[in-house]
């Protein structure tokens, strides 16, 4: 992937890895747009960086979605790059009843929310040189915790659903990727903790990202980041350590 001279589009870009990226894009000279659903962190950004356009979206809602591809079509035609990567992670006890409403908001969020992106940007991408689709799985799609079922599933479905993705797209000229985190300290799970200023714990975003941008600079198009390695290739025995 050429790093730079890109129009990128990145979901989930307030915080945590979302914001990492679009930093480091802006830093290599790319146009970067964000969408996310906190109107206040957007401003902030917005305030400390005024070249990263900003764009109000909660990708949990199809029709914000399908708003926001129109919008970006009608004012930034030139977008080349879409990184998939908002994402919400719950907990969920499966020996009680679930609770549907936060069951569908994690799974519409994290994989419906992709698949409808990747869908609707797909043609449009194709149409570009260098059509960059990068989806954000997880460690957690491989050898998953229990505690968090939900979320776990819904990024082994991120896996399988890119693997297909780059395979239909594959007479195209857009390039699939797929980045798995392991553990990154941001505010990923910050709607289960009860004190909302812990962070999740897991290496510095600086070294995740050092990592993922060498993999997309080589056209890594799986790249499992750091501890993920280990997650993905010893996924039984890893599910036996970390459930214990």
């Amino acid at each position: 992937m050429n790093t730079s001279n890109n129009t990128i589009l990145i979901t989930g870009g307030t915080s945590g890895i979302g914001l990492a990226f679009a930093e480091e894009f802006l830093r290599l000279e790319n146009k970067v747009i964000i969408c996310g659903r906190r109107k206040d962190r957007l401003k902030q950004i917005k305030e400390k960086y005024p070249d990263i356009i900003t764009h109000e979206c909660d990708v949990e809602i199809a029709s914000q979605r399908e708003d926001m591809y129109k919008w970006i079509l009608q004012h930034h035609a030139e977008t080349n790059v879409l990184i998939n990567n908002a994402g919400i992670q719950l907990m969920a006890d499966l020996t009680q009843p679930v609770d549907l409403d936060k069951v569908y908001s994690e799974v519409e969020t994290n994989f419906i929310a992709t698949i409808h992106l990747a869908s609707m940007f797909a043609s449009h991408l194709a149409t570009k040189k260098d059509g960059v689709i990068i989806n954000v799985s997880s460690g957690l799609a491989f050898a998953p915790i229990a505690f968090m079922p939900i979320y776990c599933a819904t990024k082994a479905a991120i896996h399988s659903f890119t693997m297909s993705l780059r395979y239909q797209l594959r007479a195209t000229s857009i390039k699939v990727f797929e980045l798995i985190p392991p553990s990154v300290d941001t505010e990923l799970g910050h709607e289960r903790r009860e004190d909302k200023t812990q962070t999740h714990g897991g290496i510095p975003v600086a070294e995740f990202l050092t990592e993922a941008m060498e993999a997309l600079k080589n056209d890594v198009l799986e790249a499992a980041i750091g501890q993920s390695k280990g997650l993905r290739a010893k996924r039984e025995e890893m599910f036996s350590i970390m459930n214990k």
